[in-house]
């Protein structure tokens, strides 16, 4: 398969989607793009996140900073994060990035006011905006024992008073901007056994090559005795069944090739976007990213017929 080159027209196939969870088939293409895509999903992809807490009031046994960066690390609902302006970009408030174009205010205000403790956590934050809350994880739970992620807890005469500013952000820049919980991708595997070397082996040393495997990749048809390949994409390219057939003087048993045009991911989110429009986020950066390669191409080009006239053109 070396020195193959792949059309760039890959073929997406989903296997299993849930609001926090895909797996998928990304076919046709070739390792650059299946890793590129991934990268997105995890360090490009912009979300929601507390940027900046003013504290107005902090009598608890945490100290301000330690509370800011709990705070920061709570995951916001960002739907409409790609539709919100960069702080740095934004002109309507001149990159001070408070305004409702590229900011969220958020507010805290708790006391104890009881002998018994009080956890404050991310259901005590109020938003300015609807749309931008922080991620509800009671969902299919017992809604008294989930209240939330826990900020800080306090005791009687004990109060936290703040205002927060959240601001839109990617993973590269810090991890509280990260949509992703975790993003892999595997090779699939292509498992071939040589029938007329298998019948040669006894039915102790075929549960012995079986057994050899950490995952369950074969078993032994309980009809015929033979060997099969029951999940193919449990094998994680350990080569133990590999080593185990040349043990047995049985070189070529077991055959195990990648494929290299078609890779298996698995996404798992945050919870601040769902799992599929996380996906269409890392594809829609991704072809942003190739319209500014191919933009710095023509400008290039330009250069090289136009010289400092195009330069000057461009305010060069």
């Amino acid at each position: 398969m070396d020195g193959v080159s792949y059309q760039r027209f890959p073929r997406i196939k989903i296997r299993e989607v849930k609001h926090d969870y895909m797996k998928f088939e990304l076919r046709d293409t070739d390792s650059s793009i299946a890793n590129a895509l991934r990268r997105i999903m995890i360090a490009e992809v912009p979300t929601i996140a507390i940027d900046l807490v003013e504290i107005e009031v902090n009598s608890s046994v945490l100290n301000d900073e330690f509370i800011s960066h709990r705070l920061g690390l709570i995951p916001l609902t960002s739907e409409r994060a790609m539709s919100m302006r960069f702080s740095r970009d934004c002109d309507a408030c001149d990159g001070d990035g408070q305004c409702e174009y590229c900011s969220v205010e958020f507010y805290l205000r708790v006391k104890c006011l009881s002998d018994q403790t009080l956890d404050v956590t991310s259901k005590d934050l109020l938003s300015s905006d609807h749309t931008v809350v922080p991620v509800d994880y009671s969902d299919g739970l017992d809604n008294a024992t989930n209240k939330g992620i826990i900020i800080v807890k306090l005791r009687r005469g004990q109060e936290l008073r703040l205002r927060a500013i959240a601001r839109k952000g990617i993973g590269k820049d810090h991890a509280k901007w990260s949509p992703a919980a975790t993003v892999t991708f595997m090779y699939e595997p292509e498992i071939y056994i040589n029938e007329d070397m298998m019948e040669s082996l006894t039915l102790e040393e075929k549960q012995e090559l079986v057994d050899s495997s950490p995952t369950k990749v074969f078993a032994i048809d309980p009809e015929n005795k033979q060997v099969i390949v029951v999940d193919p994409e449990a094998y994680t390219y350990d080569d133990e069944v590999l080593k185990k057939a040349e043990a047995m003087g049985k070189p070529g048993l077991v055959e195990i090739h990648a494929k290299e045009d078609s890779f298996i991911f698995t996404v798992e989110t945050t919870g601040a976007v769902k799992a599929s429009q996380l996906v269409l986020n890392a594809i829609e950066v991704l072809k942003q990213k190739l319209d500014a390669v191919r933009l710095s191409d023509d400008t290039v080009e330009a250069d090289d017929q136009f010289g400092e006239l195009g330069a000057h053109m461009r305010g060069g």
